[in-house]
């Protein structure tokens, strides 16, 4: 078992697309499943500000940004050519404006929000997405790559927000690119259910 340690919570979409690139990448860590109402301590004193994902290495280096980890991840090893897909103003657009508006689609009590005007910007960003598909199978070329994974997770999230209504989007192409990475081995690898991580616990390996 390696001394790397991830600190993650399975349905956190910001820890899904981390967990992806550690697998794919074939970088060996122990999973650390955490209970969010209940942190454990050792992740609070790795990183004080406790939200995951966080990588702790057995140098004591933490990582505790998602996009980071996975771009450390793939910077040493990189079977699937995953950073040559990258694009990062896409990925900022979809880490700000496009999360925001799902949040406050998703929980418009938290945020004292209308979700239906939140839903609808939304989908602007995810129009966009559309229109990239149109011209290759993922959006930043014919094969999966870093900007894929980075998004899929909160494309899933909104997706998943009200089925119902989902099915009514005229966003095919958007549509059956999430169907076929939520099908992949990769994320059905990552979406491990395990119990929340207790000190003295066995280890439990991340890897495909």
């Amino acid at each position: 078992m390696s001394d790397r340690v991830l600190y993650s919570f399975r349905r956190c979409p910001y820890a899904m697309r981390a967990r992806m690139a550690l697998v794919v990448s074939g970088t060996r860590c122990e999973l650390r499943e955490v209970k969010l109402s209940d942190k454990p301590q050792a992740m609070r004193d790795a990183s004080p500000k406790a939200t995951v994902p966080v990588l702790v290495h057995g140098d004591g280096a933490i990582l505790e940004e998602s996009i980071d980890i996975m771009r450390w991840a793939l910077g040493h090893t990189d079977p699937e050519g995953w950073l040559e897909r990258d694009d990062a103003e896409l990925i900022a657009a979809n880490d700000g404006p496009f999360k925001h508006n799902l949040d406050r689609y998703k929980y418009p009590g938290r945020h004292d929000s209308d979700p239906a005007a939140h839903r609808e910007e939304g989908v602007k960003f995810l129009r966009k997405l559309e229109a990239r598909l149109e011209k290759n199978a993922q959006l930043c070329g014919e094969k999966r790559g870093l900007a894929d994974a980075a998004i899929m997770p909160f494309v899933r999230q909104f997706a998943a927000t009200d089925r119902d209504w989902w099915e009514t989007l005229d966003l095919p192409r958007v549509k059956q690119w999430l169907a076929d990475h939520l099908d992949t081995d990769l994320f059905k690898t990552v979406m491990q259910r395990e119990k929340p991580w207790q000190p003295g616990d066995a280890p439990i390996a991340l890897r495909l």
